[in-house]
């Protein structure tokens, strides 16, 4: 009654969320998760993907049935080799038994720090999880996946399409592989040439030649 007066205690300011402050603190920071695609065999996918905060560039690790440590650390190996993390200096992954000790030495070994995330808290993992939700809506809610390989062409052309010809809000529409957006006036003044992805489920537009 008295706040409603004006005269009680101010609130407390609540502090950042922990999305705010991945946010905040997004360079050097990757992130991990599988997520399951169910084939219309009724059989059950598992796929990784690595993704960068900063950036929100994903990288595809794969697709495979039984994602055991031994799976899962190979895909660790794989994308050291190909040199992500090496900018990187942490990775936040949520505490699935499939992300045994030797996946988390790959990284250790390259310098970059293993945070687990806390028991039941997805939004600890945010970026990874929000990625999880687009994929599905703009691409796998719509497509029949007949098997592991057609999945992993399918999710290989959409992550594409998402590094390099999806605009995000969170980057001034720019995208994860362009350093340079254009600007609005100058999009207005250009020709611009469609190209029909996964069998026109998803469009792109480039300048014209």
């Amino acid at each position: 009654m008295l706040r409603a007066h004006g005269l009680g205690p101010a609130p407390r300011r609540q502090g950042p969320t922990w999305s705010e402050f991945l946010r905040a603190q997004a360079h050097g920071v990757l992130a991990t998760d599988f997520f399951t695609v169910e084939t219309i065999r009724l059989k059950t996918l598992y796929v990784l993907f690595f993704i960068d905060l900063h950036t929100r560039r994903v990288h595809l690790a794969g697709a495979t049935t039984h994602p055991d440590s031994a799976w899962v650390t190979q895909q660790a190996r794989n994308l050291v080799i190909e040199s992500e993390p090496e900018t990187a200096s942490l990775l936040i992954r949520d505490r699935d038994s499939k992300f045994s000790g030797p996946f988390d030495e790959v990284f250790r070994t390259e310098g970059v720090d293993v945070v687990r995330t806390p028991y039941r808290t997805p939004r600890a993992n945010a970026f990874a999880e929000r990625w999880i939700r687009t994929v599905r809506a703009e691409c796998l809610d719509w497509t029949f996946v007949r098997g592991r390989r057609h999945l992993e062409r399918v999710l290989r052309t959409y992550t594409s399409h998402y590094n390099r010809g999806r605009p995000h809000r969170g980057l001034d529409l720019d995208t994860p592989d362009r350093a340079h957006p254009v600007r609005a006036g100058a999009a207005l003044a250009m020709k611009l040439r469609r190209r029909d992805l996964l069998g026109g489920l998803i469009h792109e537009y480039e300048a014209a030649a």
